[in-house]
C-alpha cells in the first residue's frame, strides 16, 4: 500500500506535529503531508523554539498555522502518525475506522516522542532528534 496521504498529529499542533511534517514533505515532496493537533493552538503559528532547531537543518515552518484534527483530515489520510501511545488511542476511539492506519511515530523503536512544549531549546533538539531516529524507521513503509 502506497502512503501518499499522512496526517502527523500532536497536542497543539505547534510543536512536535509541525516539525515531523516538515521532515516529511522535504524528503517526500511527491506525498501530501499534513499536521493536526488533537487539542490544538488553532490559528497559531509553529512555536518559537520548533522553527528555530528546524531552521538549522534549513526547514522552515515558519508558514504553519495550527489547526484541529477532523473527521476530513484522518478520512484522507493513509496513514496517521502521532506522537504518543495515547493519541494514537484517542484517534481510533473517536473514528474506529482510523485502527490499522494510525501509528505512535515512534512505533519501531518503541518510543513516545515527549512534548517540548513551554520548556528549553534543548528539549526541542531531543525531541526534534528522536522524531528523526523515529522516522529513520518509517523509510521502507513509506515509500
Amino acid at each position: 500500500m502506497a502512503f501518499d496521504n499522512i496526517l502527523v498529529v500532536c497536542v497543539g499542533n505547534i510543536c512536535r506535529s509541525p516539525m515531523a511534517a516538515a521532515m516529511l514533505a522535504k524528503r517526500y515532496p511527491q506525498k501530501h503531508i499534513d499536521s493536526a493537533g488533537v487539542s490544538a493552538l488553532v490559528g497559531y503559528p509553529a512555536d518559537a523554539k520548533a522553527i528555530e532547531v528546524m531552521a538549522t537543518d534549513d526547514t522552515n515552518i515558519d508558514s504553519h498555522i495550527a489547526k484541529q484534527i477532523s473527521e476530513d483530515l484522518v478520512r484522507q489520510a493513509d496513514l496517521i502518525l502521532t506522537m504518543s501511545i495515547s493519541q494514537t488511542k484517542w484517534i481510533e476511539d473517536r473514528w474506529p475506522h482510523c485502527r490499522g492506519k494510525t501509528f505512535r511515530i515512534g512505533h519501531w523503536i518503541g518510543k513516545d516522542i515527549e512534548d517540548p512544549y513551554g520548556l528549553p531549546t534543548s528539549v526541542f533538539e531531543v525531541a526534534k532528534s528522536h522524531i528523526i531516529d523515529s522516522l529513520e524507521q518509517w523509510n521502507e513503509k513509506i515509500i
